[in-house]
């Protein structure tokens, strides 16, 4: 770190462009000044592990709110503990804070409040999933309804969003990046490879890694709504099945003012239920119906410790040939040209 923590930072040396990991490592002496050196080792660890990970190629100038609930959304999803997320933010705070007396920032966005409550839901959710996964078809299909009802500019397109999200188990970041090509039609299962994401400069995809790149099997109600989709996109591999009312990529943000999500779901008595939480209805459907655990753990990402929360306490509610449970050649799609699934038609057609 440079250790020339004199003055205020002047704005002749390309803060314009600077990163925050740049901003950081130029600006930290100044920026941790005062702090018990007990305290310095989780700060730095935080810093170099997590914040600069996350969010360290953001220009600082453009480093806003919602940059800063994205990645500490990640924290908490990538399952630190507490004192790890809490050690993070509060690095980014001081060099944020730098940044505001050094004039490159007028405000704090790291700032947040509430997020000790986000980190506790997402702690029920590891233990209780099922408690917050929609009762039933109808549900689902009276949420979708209202919420195209509801929405500012009609688009019917925002209610097969939400149903190709609950009946899979995804997030509304992963519905936007599904190619045509990531759907193997010979299996009815989608390789989960991208998500989008919200950038300084406008939304981008970014490739899954780790466990957030999984196989998921397509039941018949979700099959039904890809089915056109897929027909319309035979001839482009790379089309989007999904998309906002500008046929581009769309954001849970979006979907969640443009429908007033927040109304809706208090209407309809279901005020727990946040955007992300649809994915606890597809998986708890999933274990209803006899998905048996190793499909589950793959659909849901998640080790079997984990994936053995969505199952019923009374084992399956309905035999896995029964309608609605994807066929037992539900499997991995073979993996072709660097990865990525191939968009294979069904043998049938």
């Amino acid at each position: 770190m440079n250790h020339n923590a004199g003055g205020r930072f002047p704005q002749e040396t390309g803060t314009p462009t600077m990163t925050l990991a740049d901003y950081g490592e130029r600006r930290w002496p100044a920026a941790m000044h005062g702090l018990e050196p007990l305290t310095m080792s989780p700060y730095l660890a935080g810093w170099r592990l997590r914040v600069v990970p996350s969010i360290g190629q953001v220009p600082v100038q453009q480093v806003t709110r919602r940059v800063v609930n994205r990645a500490l959304h990640c924290w908490i999803a990538d399952e630190c503990g507490l004192s790890t997320v809490k050690n993070s933010l509060a690095v980014l705070v001081r060099v944020l804070e730098q940044a505001v007396r050094d004039g490159v920032l007028d405000a704090n966005p790291a700032r947040v409040a509430g997020w000790q409550q986000e980190y506790q839901r997402a702690q029920s959710e590891r233990t209780t999933p099922r408690e917050l996964a929609l009762p039933d078809a109808e549900a689902l299909e009276r949420l979708a309804a209202t919420l195209v009802q509801r929405s500012s500019d009609g688009y019917e397109g925002w209610g097969d969003i939400v149903r190709f999200a609950a009946w899979t188990g995804t997030r509304f970041s992963e519905v936007s990046a599904l190619q045509a090509q990531d759907i193997d039609m010979s299996t009815w299962t989608w390789q989960v490879q991208r998500f989008t994401v919200s950038e300084p400069e406008g939304l981008d995809d970014r490739a899954c890694r780790g466990r957030h790149q999984r196989v998921v099997p397509l039941r018949p109600a979700v099959r039904e709504l890809a089915a056109g989709r897929l027909e319309a996109a035979r001839h482009t591999p790379v089309a989007r099945l999904f998309t906002g009312p500008h046929r581009s990529r769309f954001t849970a943000a979006v979907l969640r003012d443009t429908t007033r999500w927040d109304d809706v779901v208090a209407e309809l008595g279901h005020e727990y239920l946040r955007r992300q939480d649809l994915r606890h209805t597809g998986l708890t459907w999933m274990a209803d119906a006899g998905l048996p655990l190793p499909l589950l753990c793959g659909a849901a990402g998640r080790p079997p410790q984990d994936a053995r929360r969505y199952l019923p306490p009374d084992g399956p509610l309905r035999s896995a040939a029964s309608p609605g449970e994807p066929p037992a050649s539900s499997a991995p799609a073979r993996m072709t040209g660097g990865g990525r699934a191939a968009f294979r038609r069904s043998p049938a057609e």
